[in-house]
């Protein structure tokens, strides 16, 4: 395969959400609230949800001090959440997945989440500063 060339897949989703259980979240043995790793998996796997919108357990997404982060990635627009606590919040998210899954499509997350979203990155520094989002992935310093 060419290095100019981009790869592609087959195995596309309508979004993927991203459960940290790194350092801190999850971590009820340093006070923080339980992410409901278990039932997560068997209720995106009882939802039939994998193939619409994959879920992954992941190491550390940071930011730690907004303990029980979730990433949900919609195409080109992520957005963060943090600070969750009870099964309930998790089960907005099965829920969410559910309804994109009934629509064929993406759908609004639930308002219900709209207090754990937060800003992660400094985005206007990048276009401040002349980044080149096309540039980004330069293969000149390959070797």
């Amino acid at each position: 395969m060419s290095r100019n060339t981009e790869v592609a897949t087959t195995r596309k989703t309508f979004a993927q959400v991203l459960v940290c259980v790194g350092c801190c979240c999850g971590r009820t043995d340093k006070g923080h609230p339980e992410v409901p790793v278990d039932w997560l998996k068997q209720e995106w796997r009882r939802r039939l949800l994998p193939k619409k919108v994959h879920l992954t357990i992941s190491g550390c997404l940071g930011p730690c001090d907004a303990t029980n982060v979730v990433l949900v990635m919609m195409g080109d627009r992520p957005v963060w959440l943090g600070g969750l606590e009870h099964r309930e919040h998790y089960a907005a998210l099965a829920d969410w997945a559910s309804a994109c899954d009934q629509a064929g499509g993406l759908v609004p997350l639930p308002a219900s989440l709209a207090r754990f979203r937060m800003e992660r990155f400094h985005e206007r520094q990048y276009y401040e500063n002349d980044f080149d989002e096309d540039s980004c992935c330069s293969n000149e310093d390959a070797a």
